[in-house]
């Protein structure tokens, strides 16, 4: 039993076993940044925090949203939401959501020492896009942009500014590592939605699964882990061949957990693919971080 309001009621609402899709981006972009030598560990840190900091809000608001929106039924498979569960009340999720994004904001503000101002713009967008993903009038995530939002705000742009702040400088290997990253964390969100496909579709979040369909979601997947190997083989143009060999030995678990989703097909069986895709996106991160660290 799980009490109102409980360290315990909020650490489930964290989602903790999804947070490698945040911390990811940055380790990989340090990884970048120490092959080219500007590895400076204390933007890297912020970071560090303040993207982890930014989807523990992201995971927040969603509890919140979803709930709003009446998304949060009796019959959904995936793991129990703290709002929907009473666990939390609503105002008090929306109240620590706010002032978490806050937190993370002002944070995010130490950054303009080392990156100059038009970093404000950046954290605006990304403060703007953790809450408009599930809520708002338009929240994206209803409206088929899952995909394309996590592959931008959760790969190109945290691994691209990560390193820009180390280094002052966005090369194209900053952009190829970011897409990289980003397609194996896309496959977080298929887990999720091809697990909740039918539920959605009852609720009108119109995910890309739930549009294009379930044979959609299964080659979906499996395509983005290909995808993301592929594009670790430009680094043979930058003489960084670790950092396209290591991350061929991703491919293995990321097959495994394919299959598994397919021979699972539907119910309360799905939920375990999510943390194993998540654990997934930290093991190609390490390769391809591995990778670029001995290939300075």
């Amino acid at each position: 039993m799980i009490r109102k309001n409980s360290l315990q009621a909020w650490v489930l609402a964290v989602r903790p076993k999804t947070l490698s899709a945040s911390a990811t981006p940055v380790f990989v972009a340090c990884a970048l940044a120490y092959r080219s030598g500007y590895f400076q560990w204390k933007p890297a840190l912020i970071c560090l925090v303040f993207a982890v900091l930014a989807q523990i809000v992201s995971n927040l608001a969603n509890d919140y949203f979803d709930y709003k929106k009446g998304s949060d039924k009796d019959d959904r498979l995936g793991p129990p939401r703290a709002v929907a569960e009473g666990w939390i009340a609503p105002r008090t999720m929306l109240t620590v959501t706010l002032g978490l994004l806050a937190a993370d904001c002002a944070l995010g503000l130490t950054l303009i020492y080392y990156g100059g101002w038009f970093l404000t713009g950046v954290g605006l967008l990304i403060a703007v896009f953790v809450l408009a993903y599930s809520g708002g009038p338009y929240p994206l995530a209803y409206h088929g942009w899952g995909d394309v939002c996590v592959l931008i705000f959760f790969g190109i742009v945290p691994v691209g500014f990560t390193y820009y702040v180390q280094a002052l400088q966005w090369p194209l290997s900053a952009t190829i590592c970011g897409m990289a990253v980003g397609l194996t964390i896309i496959n977080i969100l298929v887990a999720n939605n091809f697990r909740d496909r039918f539920t959605d579709r009852e609720a009108d979040k119109r995910t890309s699964i739930v549009i294009f369909g379930e044979t959609f979601g299964q080659r979906f997947y499996l395509i983005n882990g290909w995808l993301a190997v592929i594009a670790c083989q430009y680094f043979w143009l930058e003489n960084s061949g670790l950092a396209a060999i290591l991350p061929l030995f991703y491919l293995p678990f990321h097959y495994r957990t394919w299959a598994e989703m397919v021979r699972i097909g539907q119910g309360k069986d799905l939920v375990a693919i999510l943390g194993k895709t998540a654990r997934n996106v930290l093991i190609f991160g390490v390769l391809l971080s591995l990778g670029l660290l001995l290939s300075r």
